[in-house]
């Protein structure tokens, strides 16, 4: 994957900062969007017609599965997959609590909290093959929970934690000695049972293990993701948006959004806002993706790509952006910097996905309240964007990826960063929050997209790939995983 490098001058620390938040996610994704509607996408067709399939497919599985209590509908989350074929994470905080001495909950808040947030970050796409069968039983999963079930095993093993007497726990002292091989050995890949992105997953723990201790101030002295809460979220956050607000320009088109943030602890429930959270493990986290991102004024922005389509003739801003003879290539900085960024779509997916997934024990074991969950996306990964092109809401145009097939009939298989997946990936963004809302209608129900994501849509991909592609299950288009994005 080549870097991605764009030379910003003073709007770069604006330009960052926005694309490192929530809104800028929808907003980017639809202005993509927009060009689709006129037809000037570079590798897809989009056909809106094609929408009200899928809103009856997934208002089917909807129903087949919960009947008409759409209220026990639960949110899109890790502790799902945790839970494949049997429970596993109530019965581990049930062992906890029958303990002696038992800890209090906030300890079992951060022993979970440290728990999903490794989980999320080895949960990109593990590819056809692969499969793993869990501890002292006979049941084998793959992909996404069968990611998770090994993940489990891992964390219930002591394999994150550098203290045997304490092993439900992830730590930066036990990444600090984390291998491929050791990783490998953990999750039962071999070369029958081969992984994707196994380096790349592997890499992202030891980075992780590096963030970890380098912001003690999210995370401890002990530096461990849990401590985000015993650090009290309220006040290290609200610090982190007061700093990002007073770098930006009133006159920044987005610069009231960090100003607006805010968390209060009433009397009776504390209450977060989820870009806080979010805010939190952008920040925290940010080093730990490859340094092979797209970067903005020599910082590494993570799940953030240039779109061709958008630095065409359909972006609003064309005429003040990058000339047409600048691409966006190793060491090209360009004349225009103010207007540079504004070509670049972000997605977060995995920080997304890690924020829903905190979100869960945050609330059941403190009983803590989080709003503002409406700023979040849906996720924009192959099962939710393979539901779309199998539906053909989105198709490929005759020849466009051509190079990237095997044969003239096999499925293209692209990098995450080709300019056709960051269209396909940001279409779906907005196609998702498009579908949550036909199904409400549909259904005559208020669900959240967390429920739809977790009821349907990404359940739906999974289905409706298996019944076109039944050999794999795989998505439409195969994804060159490297462990850190899908």
């Amino acid at each position: 994957m080549s870097l991605q490098t764009v030379d910003l001058a003073s709007s770069a620390a604006n330009q960052v900062q926005y694309l490192r938040s929530l809104p800028a996610i929808r907003e980017r994704c639809t202005r993509v969007h927009n060009l689709a509607q006129k037809g000037k996408l570079e590798y897809f067709e989009y056909h809106p017609e094609k929408e009200s399939e899928v809103i009856d497919f997934c208002s089917q599985i909807i129903q087949r599965d919960f009947g008409t209590d759409y209220s026990k509908i639960p949110p899109h989350s890790r502790w799902r997959h945790f839970d494949v074929g049997r429970p596993r994470v109530q019965p581990l905080i049930d062992s906890w609590k029958s303990s002696s001495p038992a800890p209090p909950d906030l300890e079992i808040a951060k022993r979970l909290i440290d728990l999903f947030l490794v989980s999320v970050l080895l949960d990109a796409g593990a590819g056809n093959q692969w499969k793993y069968t869990e501890q002292g039983a006979s049941a084998s999963f793959s992909r996404s929970e069968g990611l998770a079930v090994a993940s489990f095993d891992m964390f219930v093993n002591g394999f994150f934690s550098a203290d045997a007497k304490d092993p439900f726990r992830v730590d930066a002292a036990a990444l600090d000695k984390i291998s491929t091989e050791k990783v490998a050995a953990a999750m039962q890949v071999s070369s029958s049972n081969p992984m994707s992105g196994i380096e790349g997953r592997t890499g992202l723990l030891a980075n992780l293990g590096l963030a970890l201790k380098s912001q003690p101030g999210f995370f401890g002295d002990s530096a461990r993701p849990g401590n985000m809460l015993g650090a009290c979220i309220v006040n290290l956050v609200q610090r982190f948006v007061d700093q990002v607000s007073s770098d930006m320009s009133p006159d920044h088109p987005h610069a009231d959004f960090l100003k607006t943030q805010s968390v209060s602890s009433p009397t009776g429930a504390t209450k977060i806002h989820i870009s806080s959270l979010f805010g939190l493990l952008i920040e925290g986290l940010n080093s730990i993706w490859p340094p092979s991102r797209t970067q903005l004024g020599g910082v590494s922005l993570g799940d953030v790509w240039p779109c061709t389509s958008l630095a065409g003739s359909g972006n609003p801003k064309r005429k003040n952006s990058i000339p047409d003879n600048v691409k966006f290539s190793p060491g090209v900085k360009t004349k225009s910097p103010a207007a540079a960024g504004e070509d670049l779509v972000p997605f977060h997916k995995l920080t997304q996905w890690t924020t829903y997934s905190l979100v869960e024990p945050i609330e059941k074991v403190l009983g803590w309240e989080v709003e503002g969950m409406e700023d979040m996306t849906g996720l924009p990964e192959y099962r939710n964007g393979g539901l779309l092109v199998d539906f053909e809401v989105l198709t490929l145009r005759p020849g466009a990826v051509s190079s990237y097939r095997e044969t003239p009939t096999s499925l293209p298989k692209l990098p995450p960063s080709h300019p056709a997946i960051i269209e396909w990936r940001a279409m779906t963004v907005i196609e998702l929050d498009r579908i949550a809302d036909g199904i409400r209608k549909k259904l005559n129900f208020p669900f959240t997209l967390a429920q739809v994501l977790e009821s349907a849509t990404w359940k739906g991909g999974r289905e409706i790939a298996k019944q076109k592609r039944p050999e794999t299950g795989g998505p439409p288009i195969e994804i060159e995983s490297d462990g850190t994005v899908f």
